[in-house]
């Protein structure tokens, strides 16, 4: 593992064995045996090189499989699985959700924050189709243009554009052939804000 990882890494640093060799302080010979599995670099000399070539040391020997740059280019977050629902409530100051469609995966630090939502009608489109998967990063407060899912009443969760406007909400809808929802006063005790959406993606 170790020889093909290396070999590999040099190249995409843009290293040749000799560049590499004087960077370490040891001969090219001893690279080129490590590139081909006729001898290993010691404990050090495997930290220097490690460093040299942005990786681990434990990536390098095949202990890990994605290297540390891979992870920061990712996001530093492994893949997760994700509940994806088809309806979201509000009950007794919770979410309710319904119509379990298995799970879903995404790169984020606390998946046990997230839920999918299988987005349903064509109120958000062009933008957002029927049927599409939103990822919901649940939280009870929205920021001023925010994606959220907020529940109305006894009604379901809906995805809207949240707006304030003075002492009401909107919630305003991507497609113009629908109208927007003006909430004010006592009908803002009624909204629960559900999430924020932080993306978006065809999947149904």
């Amino acid at each position: 593992m170790l020889r093909e990882r290396l070999k590999a890494l040099r190249k995409e640093r843009g290293f040749s064995q000799k560049s590499l060799s004087q960077q370490l302080g040891v001969s090219q010979q001893a690279v080129g045996k490590w590139e081909t599995g006729r001898s290993s670099p010691d404990p050090e000399t495997l930290a220097k090189l490690a460093e040299l070539l942005d990786t681990s040391a434990d990536y390098l020997l095949g202990i890990a499989q994605s290297s540390p740059r891979a992870q920061r280019l990712l996001g530093g977050y492994e893949e997760s699985p994700i509940p994806v629902v088809g309806t979201v409530r509000a009950g007794y100051g919770a979410l309710a959700f319904e119509e379990d469609y298995g799970s879903e995966y995404a790169r984020v630090k606390d998946p046990e924050s997230y839920f999918y939502l299988v987005v349903k009608g064509d109120s958000m489109e062009p933008r957002i189709q029927d049927g599409d998967l939103a990822l919901v990063h649940r939280q009870q407060t929205l920021e001023n243009g925010d994606l959220g899912v907020m529940v109305f009443g006894e009604g379901e969760g809906t995805l809207k554009k949240y707006i304030q406007r003075g002492n009401s909400v909107i919630l305003q809808p991507f497609n113009p052939a629908y109208e927007p929802k003006v909430l004010r006063g006592e009908e803002l005790d009624q909204l629960f804000i559900a999430g924020r959406v932080v993306e978006t993606k065809a999947k149904w």
